[in-house]
């Protein structure tokens, strides 16, 4: 950044104003999907039930496998087929266009643990799940923002074609073909329909996907609770705690994205697209690799960062690597 632009950012607005339309939608998605929860146990089928699992997890695979490990931290390369079924999956979730997405998602890893970070987890779990999600982005945060390098995603075909089509899209996966199918195919009630179809499944689909922020709140670890304090070697060594181990090297694509690594649905998802030909170049850090970084680090005291990339852009991988473990 320049000194030019560094005096302009300078002179820029930091402050946060409540986005009232965003209180007031929360709130109303929040109590509705209340009643939501009545109907689901009470008077909603068997098959809307079952189908409100279908409906939240596939849309959450979108988000997980689809926005956040293949678009924003490019942990592997998917097919043309796989990326167009991801956009499907993601349009689902209902949580706006992949490129606004991960510019967002980006913009929080650049400035994590900061005040810049626009999902500040430094002051607490509530304030970063929810909070934040009501409140509009300062003007110094909006140029930050738009300062994130987003040029793969716009040479992505796919990704481009949801970002200009996107609420066509959702219009049809997000509402018309959920909502009309229990009412066409097994006669559900509106009643049960709008409220358990509509209301509580964007409830928990904007829950999930905001855990992908706030989880390091909830599965990692406070501050001057890890011996030394300045080190994560310990997150490095054993993969515990992922949030520590993802922002330190976010482009494995075992980093679960619910306090698991290696393991959880949408990693096996990948391996079994990367059997079938669709996903390559899956990225992760073989446990010699990582012996060598850690070395390098206690030796020459480089920041952990450093030594990774360089033990990394080192490693070999198995073309069938995702295969053996």
């Amino acid at each position: 950044m320049t000194a030019t632009s560094t005096e302009d950012l300078s002179k820029l607005s930091k402050t946060k104003e409540p986005n009232w339309p965003a209180v007031l939608f929360f709130i109303h998605i929040h109590l509705l999907s209340l009643y939501g929860i009545w109907c689901f146990v009470f008077e909603a089928k068997l098959l809307t039930a079952i189908f409100l699992v279908f409906l939240t997890l596939i849309p959450i695979l979108g988000v997980t496998a689809g926005a956040h490990r293949l678009w924003a931290h490019r942990t592997y390369k998917a097919s043309v087929e796989l990326r167009i079924v991801l956009m499907i999956c993601q349009t689902m979730a209902g949580l706006g266009p992949i490129y606004n997405w991960v510019q967002n998602h980006r913009f929080h890893h650049a400035y994590f643990k900061t005040d810049s970070d626009p999902y500040d987890t430094t002051k607490g779990f509530f304030h970063a799940h929810f909070a934040t999600r009501i409140r509009s982005i300062s003007q110094y945060g909006a140029a930050l923002k738009n300062s994130i390098d987003m040029s793969d995603l716009e040479e992505d075909s796919v990704v481009m074609f949801q970002k200009r089509f996107y609420w066509v899209l959702y219009g049809i996966f997000f509402l018309l073909l959920p909502l009309n199918a229990p009412l066409e195919y097994w006669d559900e009630t509106v009643l049960s329909t709008v409220f358990v179809i509509g209301f509580l499944r964007y409830a928990l689909l904007l829950h999930g996907s905001w855990l992908l922020e706030s989880g390091v709140c909830l599965w990692g670890l406070k501050e001057g609770e890890k011996y030394p304090p300045d080190s994560n070697t310990v997150f490095l060594l054993n993969r515990t705690f992922w949030p520590e181990y993802h922002y330190i090297y976010p482009h494995d694509y075992k980093s679960g994205e619910y306090g698991t690594y290696g393991s959880g649905c949408t990693t096996a998802f990948i391996r079994v697209f990367a059997a079938l030909g669709y996903a390559t170049n899956l990225s992760t850090m073989k446990s010699s690799t990582l012996q060598k970084a850690l070395a390098e680090f206690a030796k020459t005291k480089r920041p952990i960062k450093e030594c990774l990339n360089d033990a990394i852009s080192k490693q070999s991988l198995a073309e069938d690597h995702f295969l053996l473990n």
